[in-house]
């Protein structure tokens, strides 16, 4: 049974255990609603909680656990003697993976039984051309400990799918009938239901720090693995950026990092101010009808994807910096150039600053508009002397969204500012010269970690430490905004 039949039938459970929980709460008072404890629909509630809580529980850690089970039993399997020289058992693993998938496949597909996916063999099918026709890419010839590794894995897999259906649907059912038995008109269901939410409340608030928690780990043991094979100084203090996998690399931080800063800083400069007195009119200044017209059409810009965005500054906007400032200036010859990427982006933060900060200034209260002007001051002198310095602190965090943004951003630097060599060599001119082309953090990351590379090599490892570098740098930023909202907001009280 797929995933998706299983939370079928548990949410019906779940919906057929709430009106029945409500029927029994009345049932028992007679069908007086004052002579029960806590309202029908609460009683409903245990129910039905009852019986999703602990199923799904259940099944979202089955689903995790299961497949590094799986691996850990597979990969024993595996001998020695069938990993190819040059290969890792990594590559032979993801080889059974495909080679279960494909036998899947062919299953579902009609072209084998189940009975002939098991008693398959490598020494008389040729596994690798009969998958590679249901469009199943495998790296190499299927060996016969690979084609019994992934029909084991199949045979495994299918068990524990089996086990977990039968587990998660009969927690579902006890559930809901234990917390049916136990419904009665003097049950305390509303305080039950209550400690249930906070439960899960807190429970949805852990998994968002352990998440966080897990991602930074995972970036610091392949960082650690990075920086046992390059120097650390070489990456933090390098002027060159020069990945070669055959070996002699240069992994120099510096120029991605200019990059990343001098193309994020073009794109606030654009989008900070023309955001925030955007919000500022729509806010203070416009009427109703302005606002109902102007506002969607602002944040329309927030939906428009990336590589939109990427295109247009390829195909118009380079092209028109080159033509009418970057060759009459003598500052460059090409449209791809950090200021071709940082307008286009600053575009795309416009709405970021603008409607976060628009809301902002809405819930600043009436009364303190109401008192500036009563004491004499006018609308401008309102605005900036109390409506802004009191939205300050959200409109500190809109800004520092736009900047993580403009920080994380890749396609449009891809297509707008080029891929440009990095190296911090070529004179200070070159360097604040927002006509060249420049490239970034993310661009790197992703370009390392594109292709067949080696997963161990420090080229490859080098994009987990230049991660880390924008995590380190995105928390600072969080860091010094939360300093100076602090002080000033001390200062305004």
């Amino acid at each position: 049974m797929s995933l998706i039949w299983i939370l079928t039938l548990i949410l019906a459970f779940a919906a057929v255990g709430y009106f029945a929980g409500k029927a029994r709460a009345l049932a028992s008072s007679g069908g007086k609603i004052r002579d029960l404890h806590s309202l029908p629909s609460y009683y409903g509630a245990n129910v039905a909680l009852s019986s999703l809580v602990p199923s799904l529980a259940v099944l979202a850690v089955w689903l995790l656990v299961q497949p590094i089970l799986l691996e850990s039993l597979v990969v024993k399997l595996i001998p020695d003697n069938a990993i190819a020289e040059g290969s890792t058992r990594d590559l032979v693993m993801s080889d059974v993976h495909r080679v279960a998938d494909g036998l899947d496949m062919a299953v579902s597909n009609g072209l084998l039984t189940l009975e002939e996916s098991e008693e398959m063999r490598a020494e008389s099918t040729d596994v690798r051309k009969q998958l590679g026709d249901l469009g199943v890419a495998l790296g190499a010839k299927v060996g016969p400990e690979v084609l019994a590794a992934a029909q084991e894995y199949r045979i495994m897999r299918k068990t524990g799918s089996l086990w977990m259906m039968m587990i998660v649907l009969a927690l579902a059912l006890v559930g809901a009938f234990y917390s049916y038995s136990r419904t009665h008109k003097d049950f305390r269901a509303r305080n039950v239901v209550e400690r249930v939410i906070l439960a899960l409340l807190i429970g949805a608030a852990l998994i968002a720090i352990l998440t966080t928690l897990g991602i930074v780990f995972s970036m610091l043991f392949e960082t650690r693995s990075f920086f046992s094979q390059f120097p650390a100084a070489d990456f933090f203090f390098g002027t060159v950026w020069s990945p070669d996998f055959r070996g002699d690399s240069e992994l120099g931080l510096l120029p991605l990092l200019w990059g990343t800063l001098f193309i994020s800083m073009v794109a606030l400069l654009v989008a900070v101010p023309i955001g925030l007195f955007a919000a500022i009119y729509l806010s203070e200044y416009a009427g109703p009808k302005m606002r109902a017209v102007a506002k969607p059409m602002i944040e329309i810009l927030a939906g428009i994807p990336t590589i939109v965005y990427g295109l247009f500054a390829l195909i118009t906007v380079g092209p028109m910096l080159r033509d009418h400032f970057a060759q009459p200036l003598g500052l460059g010859e090409s449209g791809s150039s950090v200021m071709t990427a940082g307008l286009v982006m600053g575009v795309m933060l416009i709405p970021f600053v603008s409607s976060l900060s628009d809301d902002i200034i809405n819930a600043v209260p009436q009364a303190m508009r109401d008192g500036s002007l009563g004491l004499g001051a006018t609308h401008s002198e309102t605005i900036r002397q109390v409506v802004v310095p009191a939205a300050l602190p959200g409109i500190v965090g809109a800004i520092l969204l736009a900047a993580s943004r403009a920080i994380g951003e890749t396609m449009i630097v891809v297509l707008g500012a080029g891929a440009a060599a990095a190296q911090m060599h070529s004179g200070l001119g070159a360097l604040v010269n927002p006509f060249e082309a420049m490239t970034t953090i993310t661009v790197k990351i992703v370009s390392q970690l594109t292709g067949d590379t080696d997963f161990a090599a420090p080229e490859t490892l080098v994009a987990f430490a230049l991660g880390l570098t924008l995590f380190c740098i995105t928390l600072g930023l969080n860091i010094i905004a939360l300093v100076i909202v602090r002080k000033y907001r001390e200062q305004y009280e």
